[in-house]
């Protein structure tokens, strides 16, 4: 009521939006590159198309999933991790903007529309207790919490747990990804029953090696679960 909406990139006026939501200005908007169209059906990532939107045919596979493999069934990305996408994602998750979340978490939400069951338990990427204190909230939480709510689907934030303080991914190799994470999280005993033969949607916010979702889906299968699938906020491709 005091202020008016700016551009959650630049902070410019968006009494005009680009993307009709009145979140990105025309020229941010230009500079996000959703993805609409052909997709690969195992994580997400933007495939050539013929431009006639997206496609909905599961076999088609992205170099990265033809070479890794993907212990989930299928996944989406709402956008490339590049440009304003990449910037949205940082501020979210290392700037301290938890009001960037309902936004995002909305396009997330259009994106993995392709992946939803009715019967599905929607659940976050956790972090270690030690880096959540330093970081005060999981941006994955942030955007699963509200991805659920729009589906009307069960939400358990508490359903994974980091049991080992792993060191941070940059710069690490695809192996170097894994092996860092390996055995790092395990399904909370107390919802362990719950999830059986139930579909998972796993959320995060960046998908790169998909080192950090492997082993993740790996827990929750080993714990009984039925079929994951995965819903990233951006997805790492070769070309960016």
């Amino acid at each position: 009521m005091i202020f008016p909406p700016q551009c959650l990139g630049c902070a410019a006026s968006v009494t005009a939006a680009g993307d009709g939501t009145g979140s990105l200005c025309p020229g941010c908007w230009a500079e996000t590159r959703f993805i609409t169209g052909a997709c690969c059906g195992r994580c997400g990532a933007p495939l050539p198309d013929d431009g006639h939107g997206q496609s909905t045919d599961e076999a088609l596979t992205c170099d990265d999933c033809l070479a890794i493999a993907r212990p989930w069934d299928s996944g989406r990305a709402a956008l490339v991790y590049s440009g304003i996408g990449r910037q949205l994602v940082l501020m979210l998750k290392h700037g301290d903007r938890p009001d960037l979340a309902p936004t995002l978490a909305a396009w997330l939400a259009r994106a993995a529309q392709p992946v939803i069951s009715p019967d599905m338990i929607v659940a976050p990427v956790p972090l270690h207790l030690r880096r959540l204190l330093k970081r005060k909230y999981n941006q994955a939480t942030l955007i699963s919490t509200r991805l659920a709510r729009s589906h009307g689907l069960e939400h358990r934030d508490d359903l994974l747990i980091r049991r080992t303080h792993t060191q941070m991914q940059d710069h690490r190799g695809v192996s170097d990804r894994f092996e860092n994470l390996r055995g790092s999280m395990t399904v909370s005993a107390k919802r362990a029953q719950g999830i059986q033969g139930r579909p998972i949607l796993l959320v995060d916010d960046v998908m790169t090696s998909g080192a950090t979702l492997s082993v993740a889906t790996q827990a929750l299968l080993a714990a009984g679960s039925g079929p994951v699938f995965v819903a990233v906020l951006a997805r790492a491709v070769k070309d960016d």
